[in-house]
């Protein structure tokens, strides 16, 4: 049975004007066909990402206040020492391990294992804490790193 025939017996049915008309519609509406892809085309990321905020960009200051709020491990450190499993293991309540620096020498301050200041010991309404004496800048980092 050819669609002609088909249509006759069926009037509530879809046209074959009705067909060329949706696809005149679509052609309107359809984007023109691709053109092929250059190199240069390939090289430029595509927008995925959508702009924050209302577009006015406050400089470097406003990239610095969205890491404002991420937490970092901050240490003092008293002293260090290296010492052998076995008298890790004899450690008991009471026991004085020894550590390399002196007395009164400053402590180290480091910020997720990196070493950023040095300071002294003070003691804030029964808290002990720290008064920084020297900040180490991010040159003398890299020259103590080499």
């Amino acid at each position: 049975m050819s669609t002609e025939e088909l249509l006759a017996e069926a009037p509530d049915q879809v046209s074959e004007d009705d067909w060329a008309a949706a696809l005149s519609e679509q052609a309107e509406v359809s984007p023109p066909p691709q053109q092929p892809v250059t190199p240069a085309a390939q090289a430029r990321p595509a927008p995925i990402f959508p702009q924050f905020g209302d577009g006015a960009a406050k400089g470097p200051l406003h990239d610095f206040d969205m890491i404002l709020d991420i937490p970092v491990q901050l240490t003092v450190e008293l002293g260090r020492t290296r010492i052998s499993i076995r008298d890790l293991l004899q450690l008991a309540h009471g026991s004085v391990v020894e550590l390399d620096a002196l007395a009164g020498e400053p402590l180290n301050v480091l910020v997720n294992g990196t070493l950023i200041a040095q300071g002294e010991v003070v003691v804030v309404n029964d808290k002990f804490g720290i008064r920084l004496t020297d900040i180490i800048t991010p040159s003398e980092r890299m020259r103590k790193l080499r």
